[in-house]
């Protein structure tokens, strides 16, 4: 083998070899953070409410957000308490800061290992980094290969309901995963350039509470819908940033939301509504289907709203059809004779011969 080759190969292997030890520091370093913050106690801010929270009823919209909101953001607990862009300042090793699960006394070591699992996922997903099946396991234990599959089932839809991000395998025989935004928000959810946690959840709840306040939602019934979920006009939340400027300007931008005056008001009132990104991209089923999640019950136990997103399905089904037989309308009156003949092959040999 030429010595140039050789050198060339050499050079190849260290690179490989130091992008292999690089990424085992960074899951190594991803794991002891994450062991030290399973035991982390949560800050008094995010102490689980949903106990006070009265039941859900579906003849009770303010009831319904007020479990949905209880379960979405107070029983897994939190102590993110950077913002996007604080934290991307920060150097690599100070930047996870997630306390997703509280330890409780005397709480077996299998049912820990969702909430632990639940960090790494988080972690992962704020480093834009894919997820190995062989690290998760580092994480909860070898010897829990057995559950791992339960585990991993459990601290996804804990990260669901939250976030509204699926976790997806990317590669079968990598065993690698993904968190994906179910909403084609930019930044796979993240809205603004750079790490951070989804906005998705929080834009699927908005959509929600439009939906279940007759499609058009007052600014007012908005505010006080995410004031249970601790998110406030003006102040700079831990993963959303400046709210106002997220959902009346950022979302506005990008299709998702539509706000707009109320007819007539003095003073100046305002209201949402579905942006047309929003009508194309997900359906008041969908949205039905990720609030009843997070209630931990079934679209059906709200019968009026089901009811709805069952006519809002079958008027999307019978559009879609008319479309495609427009489609094929069009195609079978297009005139056949737009393009010229083809040559015959026998006048093709005719004009070879004379040439």
């Amino acid at each position: 083998m030429p010595r140039s080759q050789k050198s060339k190969l050499q050079a190849s292997e260290k690179r490989r070899q130091a992008q292999a030890e690089a990424q085992a520091g960074e899951n190594a370093q991803a794991i002891a953070v994450v062991e030290k913050e399973s035991t982390a106690s949560f800050p008094p801010q995010y102490e689980d409410t949903a106990q006070i929270q009265p039941p859900v009823r579906a003849s009770s919209t303010s009831q319904w957000y007020r479990r949905a909101q209880a379960t979405t953001f107070t029983s897994l607990g939190a102590s993110w308490a950077r913002s996007d862009a604080e934290y991307n300042n920060q150097d690599y090793d100070r930047a996870y800061e997630a306390a997703y699960y509280t330890e409780n006394v005397g709480e077996d070591s299998l049912t820990r290992k969702p909430g632990l699992l639940e960090q790494f996922l988080l972690y992962k997903y704020k480093m834009k980094q894919l997820i190995l099946k062989e690290d998760m396991l580092k994480i909860i234990g070898h010897h829990y290969e057995d559950q791992f599959p339960e585990i991993l089932r459990k601290a996804s839809e804990r990260i669901e309901i939250v976030f509204a991000v699926d976790l997806k395998e990317m590669d079968s025989t990598r065993q690698s995963y993904d968190l994906i935004s179910k909403l084609k928000l930019p930044n796979n959810g993240r809205v603004r350039a750079g790490r951070g946690l989804p906005k998705t959840g929080l834009l699927m709840n908005i959509l929600g509470m439009i939906f279940m306040k007759g499609n058009c939602a007052a600014e007012e019934d908005i505010w006080k819908f995410l004031g249970m979920m601790r998110v406030y006009a003006g102040r700079k939340h831990f993963i959303y940033g400046e709210p106002r400027k997220l959902i009346t300007k950022d979302l506005v931008r990008l299709q998702y939301l539509e706000y707009r005056q109320v007819s007539n008001s003095d003073p100046p009132r305002y209201e949402f509504l579905w942006g047309p990104k929003a009508q194309a991209e997900t359906s008041k089923m969908q949205v039905l289907e990720f609030l009843a999640k997070v209630n931990d019950t079934l679209p059906s136990a709200f019968p009026s709203y089901y009811e709805e997103a069952l006519r809002d399905e079958e008027e999307r089904t019978q559009a879609r059809a008319s479309a495609i037989a427009k489609v094929i309308a069009t195609s079978r009156a297009m005139p056949r004779n737009i393009f010229p003949p083809l040559v015959k092959p026998e006048f093709c040999y005719y004009l070879d011969k004379k040439i």
